[in-house]
C-alpha cells in the first residue's frame, strides 16, 4: 500500500477530521477523568492494598486448595478486623484529641504540664529534673501567652483535618472491599498492565512492571505498614498508661515513622511523663513495652521489605505533604507510594537509557572494519 506524501496528509479535509477525532477522544478522556475523580484515593489504595497483600493471598488460597474467592473473603474480614477495630480505636481518639487541640487554639487556653513535685524524689537526676522542666515550663508558658493569638487560625485546618478523618475511614473500609474483589482477578490485571506498559516502553514493560510491584510492597509493607503497627501498639501503650490526648500521639508516631524521622521523638517524653505520674513497676513495664516498640521499626523493615529501596527520605516526605493535601487522610498512605513507584520507575529508565548511551560507541564497528 503507497504511503501517502506529506502534502496529501496536510490537507484540509485530514486537518479538520484529525482535529474533530483528538478533541473528541481528549474530551472522552477529560470527561471520564472528572467522573471517576471522588474516587481516585479509594482506587489508588485499593489497588496498593491487592499488590502488597497479593503475596499473602495466593498463600491462603493455595492452603485452601486454590479457592481464591474463599481466600480473598478471609482476607478482606482479617483486614476490616483490623481497620474496624484498633485503627478506628485510634482514629476517634485522635480526632478527639485534635478536636481539644483546636478548642484550646481558638480559646487562648493552650496549657502544658507543670512538673510534678515526685521528681525530686528520683536519685541522682530528680533535683535536675524537676529544675529543667520547671524552667522549661515557666518559659513555654510565658511563650505561649504571648504567641496564642497568633496560633488560632491554627484551630480551623486542625477542625477540618479531624472531620477529614471520619470521611478517611470510610474511604479505607471502601478500598478494603475493593482490594478483595480485585485479589480473585490479579493475573488478569497484570496481564492488562503489562499490555498497557508495552505500548509505552515496548522494551522495559515486564522491568517496570515488576519493579512497580516491588516498590509498593516495599513502601506499603515496610514504610506504612510498620508505621501503622508501631502507632497502634504505642496508642495502646498511652491509653494503658492513661497518657493525655493518648490518640493524637499516637498519630504523631504514625506521621514520624512514615516520614522517617523516628517514633522516640513521641516515646521518650512519655516515658518521662509516664516515671513522673505512675508506680515504678507500672512505669518500667510501660517503659519496656515502649522502647521495644520504638525500636520496632529497626526490627521489622529489613525483614518485610526484601528489596533495598533506595527512594530517599525527602520523596517520602513529600509524598506524605502533598499526598494529605491533595486527598485528605487516606493520601496520607497513598501519597509517598506513588511517589516512591514514580522515583523508582523513573531512576531505573535513567539507568537503562544511560546503559544504552554508554553501549552505543562500543558497538559500532571502526571505521576501516567496516570498509
Amino acid at each position: 500500500m503507497p504511503v501517502k506524501s506529506l502534502r496529501q496528509l496536510l490537507t484540509g479535509e485530514d486537518v479538520i477530521q484529525l482535529v474533530i477525532r483528538l478533541g473528541l477522544l481528549a474530551l472522552l478522556i477529560l470527561w471520564t477523568l472528572y467522573i471517576i475523580r471522588p474516587f481516585v484515593p479509594i482506587l489508588a489504595w485499593s489497588g496498593v492494598l491487592a499488590v502488597a497483600f497479593y503475596p499473602a493471598f495466593s498463600w491462603v488460597a493455595k492452603i485452601l486448595g486454590g479457592r481464591p474467592k474463599t481466600a480473598a473473603a478471609i482476607l478482606t474480614l482479617i483486614t476490616l478486623g483490623i481497620v474496624l477495630g484498633p485503627a478506628t480505636w485510634l482514629g476517634v481518639s485522635a480526632v478527639d484529641g485534635g478536636r481539644e487541640l483546636a478548642h484550646q487554639l481558638s480559646t487562648g487556653d493552650l496549657t502544658l504540664q507543670a512538673a510534678p513535685e515526685s521528681i525530686k524524689s528520683w536519685p541522682v537526676i530528680g533535683p535536675t529534673l524537676y529544675e529543667l522542666w520547671d524552667q522549661a515550663y515557666n518559659n513555654i508558658r510565658a511563650v505561649l501567652r504571648e504567641v496564642a493569638p497568633y496560633l488560632q487560625p491554627l484551630a480551623g485546618p486542625l477542625l477540618v483535618l479531624a472531620g477529614d478523618a471520619s470521611l478517611g475511614t470510610l474511604q479505607f473500609l471502601v478500598s478494603v472491599f475493593v482490594a478483595g474483589f480485585l485479589f480473585p482477578h490479579g493475573p488478569r490485571l497484570v496481564a492488562a498492565g503489562r499490555a498497557f506498559l508495552s505500548r509505552i516502553v515496548p522494551a522495559q514493560s515486564e522491568h517496570f512492571l515488576e519493579l512497580g510491584g516491588a516498590t509498593i510492597r516495599a513502601v506499603a509493607q515496610g514504610v506504612i505498614g510498620v508505621a501503622i503497627v508501631q502507632a497502634l501498639l504505642a496508642g495502646i501503650g498511652f491509653k494503658l498508661a492513661a497518657v493525655p490526648s493518648a490518640g493524637l500521639l499516637a498519630f504523631i508516631v504514625l506521621l514520624l515513622s512514615i516520614v522517617q524521622i523516628g517514633a522516640f521523638l513521641v516515646l521518650l517524653p512519655v516515658i518521662i511523663w509516664i516515671w513522673t505520674a505512675k508506680d515504678v513497676t507500672t512505669a518500667l513495664v510501660l517503659t519496656v513495652f515502649l522502647v521495644i516498640v520504638g525500636f520496632l521499626d529497626t526490627m521489622l523493615k529489613p525483614l518485610v521489605m526484601g528489596r533495598g529501596l533506595n527512594t530517599p527520605t525527602i520523596v517520602i516526605f513529600v509524598g506524605v505533604i502533598g499526598g494529605t493535601l491533595a486527598h485528605g487522610i487516606v493520601g496520607l498512605f497513598i501519597g509517598p507510594i506513588i511517589l516512591s513507584v514514580a522515583w523508582e520507575v523513573a531512576a531505573a529508565w535513567i539507568r537503562t537509557e544511560d546503559r544504552t548511551a554508554a553501549a552505543k560507541p562500543n558497538a559500532m564497528p571502526p571505521a576501516d572494519e567496516a570498509r
